[in-house]
């Protein structure tokens, strides 16, 4: 069985590889780790186990193709983290009838069913987030994708981040980069309806851009959090 904390769309894609594609999210319920700075809390913390579902593959699919009405796209497996469960029968379902898996996950527990990804988003947490990588594990996560495409998505908040990030990205010099300024204004796990500092996030944007460009790094993408400047804290977009 699997545990979900929420299947909705379609909607677009925020942040990252996909970002800006018709997207159907199953959340998993349950993480390994605990970000200071995380803004899916009732799909991580055990305290809010009671409100995950234990779902099958088939009704996992089902739903899926309920709410696309049928018209294969984009699934975004996210959590909390993904990859402690067992996906791979849902994946092989579901490309069986033309849909498109993305997984996006710290890169601490490997799956074999990472290889039938397009693309495996590894998103390694940076000191701001108080967790630190097991670069084992994450090469571990990197090796089980095998021919899958691969890309690093990296979350910045503050100038230790920065240059952690760039750290990463000269550890994994042949993997695209796409990196992001942090939402310092997480929505608390029961408040859809948070306010959210956009003008705050756009100056990390700017400050993030200005960065780069000031330090001749050319090698990342470096985009917003296009689903909170949309819609502001809403959970679970």
């Amino acid at each position: 069985m699997l545990r979900i904390s929420e299947i909705f769309g379609p909607t677009i894609q925020g942040e990252g590889a996909v970002i800006g594609q018709p997207t159907v999210f199953v959340r998993a319920g349950g993480c390994d780790y605990r970000c200071e700075w995380c803004d899916t809390l009732h799909a991580v913390d055990t305290e809010y186990r009671h409100t995950w579902a234990k779902m099958t593959s088939v009704e996992v699919m089902a739903e899926v193709e309920r709410l696309s009405g049928g018209v294969p796209l984009t699934v975004s497996l996210s959590g909390g983290n993904p990859a402690i469960q067992k996906f791979g029968e849902l994946i092989e379902m579901g490309k069986a009838k033309g849909y498109r898996f993305a997984c996006e996950t710290q890169g601490s527990v490997a799956k074999d069913w990472f290889a039938a990804l397009d693309p495996l988003i590894l998103s390694p947490k940076p000191p701001s987030s108080k967790q630190v990588v097991d670069w084992e594990q994450f090469d571990a996560c990197i090796d089980a994708a095998g021919d899958a495409p691969r890309v690093l998505k990296m979350v910045i908040f503050d100038d230790r981040d920065y240059d952690w990030a760039r750290d990463v990205a000269h550890r994994y010099p042949d993997m695209p980069l796409y990196i992001q300024p942090g939402n310092h204004t997480p929505p608390p796990p029961d408040d859809d309806d948070a306010e959210v500092d956009i003008a705050g996030i756009m100056t990390r944007y700017e400050w993030l851009i200005d960065k780069t460009l000031a330090d001749h790094w050319y090698t990342p993408t470096i985009l917003p959090q296009l689903h909170v400047l949309i819609w502001g804290n809403k959970r679970g977009v």
